[in-house]
């Protein structure tokens, strides 16, 4: 492979690039890349997922090409019995190669990636549908919540409050702790221990948890509110009451991955709204702004790609 001058990216190095690129840019590459997918530029199928039944893990594969984006694949691995402390549950490479010849280009460590696409994906769909931001609650204190957390926080500087809800309160305080010395830009970043409390009044909230059963139901909601609901990778995995699906309009980033992979969408046998692709090609969000919304994010191989070309164009930028 070295004699086809493909170039392996360390993990670090893909960091130090994204830190460079910052959640912005990220963004408006997601916007793109949304607009892409529902437009039909992308070439792409849903992910191919290989069971890992002894350690109920799971291996995706997820390739994609556009003209504009270029070909790639990303391969993860989902391992939910891991120790994050000691493994990551989530392990990711990404491949890019040369839409032309098909030669390999890049091999790249595809963890950060991972978690600031996510992020940046729902920042986009929060653009769209967030009817205020004010208080913006986020029930996680993984990777995902900390890159929620600072994803949203580069939509808006108006936040007054970012609370965190963990059911490990020393994991929650510790996010809370690491997002002020990050210099979250919100005017108070909590943690509360009471999900009914810290969700009341919420404009926005984000799942990212490990749930396979509903942690959040409609009460103590407020009407308009968006969720990003980012967990339950499963298609028997659910973060989100029926209460919640059926009342919302609910967006997707695929309605064919969604129909096949989402506990919280095939379960509650709720309607999607549209692609989220589709609500930014028809520029019509305002309609939506009143309502309950949600995006439950799965992840498309197209982010990925993007996301790792912009990378990829950084570092040969900063040699």
């Amino acid at each position: 492979m070295a004699e086809l001058g493909m170039r392996v990216v360390s993990a670090a190095v893909v960091k130090t690039a994204l830190q460079g690129l910052g959640y912005p840019a990220l963004i408006q590459a997601m916007e793109v890349a949304f607009k892409e997918f529902s437009s039909k530029q992308v070439d792409q199928p849903v992910r191919g997922v290989t069971n890992v039944a002894p350690v109920d893990g799971y291996f995706g594969t997820m390739p994609a090409y556009s003209p504009a984006a270029g070909l790639g694949i990303k391969m993860v691995s989902f391992f939910p019995q891991n120790n994050p402390s000691q493994v990551p549950t989530h392990q990711a490479i990404i491949a890019l190669f040369d839409p032309q010849t098909g030669t390999p280009k890049v091999l790249m460590d595809g963890e950060h990636i991972t978690e600031w696409r996510t992020a940046a994906a729902s920042a986009a769909a929060t653009k769209l549908f967030a009817n205020g931001f004010d208080k913006l609650t986020i029930l996680g204190a993984g990777v995902q919540a900390q890159s929620h957390a600072l994803a949203l926080a580069a939509v808006t500087d108006s936040w007054k409050e970012i609370c965190i809800w963990n059911r490990n309160a020393a994991r929650g305080q510790k996010l809370v702790e690491a997002l002020q010395a990050a210099g979250v830009a919100a005017e108070a970043v909590t943690f509360e221990a009471d999900l009914d409390t810290a969700v009341t009044n919420s404009d926005v909230i984000v799942t990212a948890t490990s749930a396979s059963e509903p942690v959040l139901g409609r009460s103590n909601l407020k009407s308009g509110v968006h969720i990003n609901a980012v967990g339950a990778c499963r298609p028997t995995w659910r973060e989100l009451d029926d209460s919640i699906m059926q009342a919302s309009k609910v967006f997707v980033d695929s309605r064919d991955a969604a129909i096949v992979e989402s506990g919280d969408i095939i379960l509650s046998k709720c309607q999607i709204e549209a692609e989220v692709g589709e609500v930014l090609e028809q520029q019509s969000e305002q309609q939506y702004r009143s309502e309950m919304t949600v995006f439950k994010s799965l992840g498309m191989a197209i982010e990925d790609v993007i996301a790792a070309k912009l990378v990829q164009d950084w570092i040969e930028t900063h040699d």
